[in-house]
């Protein structure tokens, strides 16, 4: 199975060689995991450079130079994850977190992080379980193809509460989500067009408050006695 031609070219002219080899050998081996587990949509592996590759790779250059420590959230197939630290790999001090809870795709990026040897590190666990370990002392925090914003934002807000910047890929329903997010957080926000998709956004959250004026949903009250949808009275023995 081939890969596209024009997100490959795309992705060699914009990293480095050995950045670019890496990024091959990350490929193939998805292709050939994908075989058994499903990695990634499979319609999209024929245009795996440019649906995947280049989309993630895209991100770095929404971030300072300098960064060194970076999460990424359900990293499913390694996007943007093992993007972004087969980028990183050089760089002295460099930490990239996949989280992803499901055991075989968490093997398939320590696999891909080993063959690779990229500074990376996998998390085989739920998001809620390690995020407050996780936290401190991160610079970016990445997510793709998650959840919509206001529940990404949940899963999110430790690392940005520690001032982790957040970049999130989205799709063509982002000012939708971005929409439903503002109902219940004060967002700092940056919106940038997706170079590998013309409805995608990249997303660039600089801090999120949780809105205090928003009240909790009211509690179900039990309906009265005697309604069609009363539970009927319990038998005494």
């Amino acid at each position: 199975m081939k890969a596209d031609a024009a997100g490959r070219d795309w992705a060699a002219a914009h990293v480095s060689r050995e950045t670019f080899a890496r990024l091959e050998v990350i490929a193939d081996l998805l292709v050939k995991w994908q075989k058994t587990i499903n990695l990634v949509a499979p319609a999209s592996v024929p245009d795996l450079w440019t649906r995947h590759i280049a989309d993630s790779l895209q991100l770095i250059n929404h971030v300072p130079k300098n960064i060194r420590r970076w999460v990424d959230l359900g990293s499913g197939g390694g996007f943007p994850g093992l993007v972004v630290a087969a980028v990183l790999a050089d760089r002295e001090g460099a930490q990239v977190h996949l989280v992803e809870s499901d055991s075989r795709k968490a093997a398939f990026l320590r696999e891909a992080a080993r063959l690779v040897r990229l500074p990376v590190t996998v998390h085989a666990a739920r998001i809620e379980a390690v995020a407050e370990t996780l936290a401190p002392g991160t610079e970016v925090v990445s997510a793709r193809a998650l959840a919509p914003l206001p529940k990404l934002l949940d899963y999110a807000a430790p690392f940005l509460a520690a001032g982790a910047l957040g970049v999130f890929l989205k799709g063509r329903d982002a000012e939708r989500e971005l929409t439903d997010a503002r109902k219940g957080w004060t967002l700092t926000v940056n919106e940038v067009g997706s170079l590998s998709d013309p409805d995608g956004r990249v997303l660039i959250v600089r801090s999120a408050t949780r809105r205090q004026d928003v009240a909790d949903p009211a509690p179900e009250r039990p309906p009265p006695a005697g309604s069609p949808s009363a539970a009927p009275p319990a038998k005494r023995s």
